[in-house]
Order: structure tokens, then C-alpha cells, then sequence
């Protein structure tokens, strides 16, 4: 399974994922307008910008973070995408959360400008939301897509 060979904007993510708000969360989903959880919105946006998606994810349970030592999602965005420095994300990229120090992350969202993100969460549906301090402090990671142009980061 091959990306799609483009060079990404990040206007073109933010633009995306704006279009899966209001799409209510399903655990494990990940279809527009029908339902998705976090990861399943970064999945859906990853589809329709690079194709294929590179792995499977596989099933998973909601405390699956609090259950394993493993930090999957971290290490899934080391393969998959290009670690950025936390404190200088930008617009496009892709935000990981960690609850609590001593467990692994488990919810991600996407920046939509240095002081927002688009994410999915369990009892709403997909929103864009400040990045206020509570978020910041939870800031384990942030990944920009594979295709996005250093060159194109906003200051």
C-alpha cells in the first residue's frame, strides 16, 4: 500500500477535519458523519488526504491505555508520522494526550491553529475546541502528517 505522492498543505488537514464536525463519537469508528472516536478522526483525514491507511489499528477497549504498559498510539505516530517539537506545533498537525504521567497516551486531536483543535470525545461529537492550559499540561506529543513541507509551519 503506497501514499499518495503530494506534498500536503495544512490548510488542506484543518480544512478536512473541520468537515467531520458534528459527526457523533463511536467508539472504534471512524466514517464521516456516521461516528468516530479520536483516533478514527485522524484515521478518516489520513484517507482522504494520503489514501490507504499504513496499518490497522484493531480493536481496542475504552481503558486500553490504563491496561498495558505499552504507549501504542505514541509509538503508531513515530511510524506513521513526523514528531514535531510539543511546544511549537502548528496548524495540521496532530496533538497526543496523555491523562495521567504514569499511563500511556490515549486521545489525539488536530490542531487547527496554535490555539485550537478538532477532536472527537465520548459523549459529544466532533468539535473544534480551545487549547486552553488543562490541555496544554495533558500535551504528550504532536506529529505532523507525512507530506507536510517544514516550510509551510506558521509563526
Amino acid at each position: 500500500m503506497s501514499l499518495r505522492p503530494t506534498i500536503i498543505a495544512r490548510t488542506d488537514i484543518v480544512l478536512e477535519a473541520r468537515r467531520w464536525i458534528g459527526t457523533p463519537y463511536l467508539h472504534q469508528g471512524s466514517l464521516l458523519h456516521v461516528g468516530c472516536d479520536c483516533l478514527g478522526l485522524v484515521r478518516g483525514v489520513w484517507r482522504a488526504l494520503l489514501g490507504p491507511e499504513p496499518e490497522k489499528s484493531g480493536a481496542y477497549s475504552p481503558d486500553w491505555a490504563e491496561a498495558g504498559r505499552i504507549d501504542r498510539l505514541y509509538e503508531a505516530g513515530r511510524r506513521h508520522f513526523h514528531e514535531v517539537d510539543a511546544g511549537g506545533f502548528d496548524a495540521g498537525d496532530v496533538l497526543l494526550f496523555r491523562w495521567r504521567s504514569n499511563v500511556a497516551a490515549k486521545h489525539l486531536g488536530i490542531a487547527t491553529s496554535r490555539k485550537t483543535m478538532i477532536h472527537a470525545h465520548e459523549g459529544a461529537c466532533v468539535c473544534e475546541i480551545e487549547i486552553g492550559p488543562l490541555w496544554r499540561r495533558k500535551l504528550a506529543a504532536a506529529f505532523a502528517f507525512p507530506g507536510v513541507n517544514a516550510m509551510t509551519r506558521h509563526r
